[in-house]
């Protein structure tokens, strides 16, 4: 039984490790969006 307890905690634990590297990276990719440089059309404004 407490094996079963120490794998259901490790699994809580990797799924919550998960969550918050794809919720950082996904915070990261919007900075990156929101402060890259807007292409030049070229057509001179």
């Amino acid at each position: 039984m407490k094996k079963l307890l120490l794998v259901a905690l490790a699994a809580i634990g990797g799924l919550l490790v998960y969550r918050q590297i794809q919720a950082d990276r996904a915070e990261q990719d919007l900075w990156t969006e929101a402060t890259d440089p807007v292409p030049s059309s070229g057509q001179g404004v």
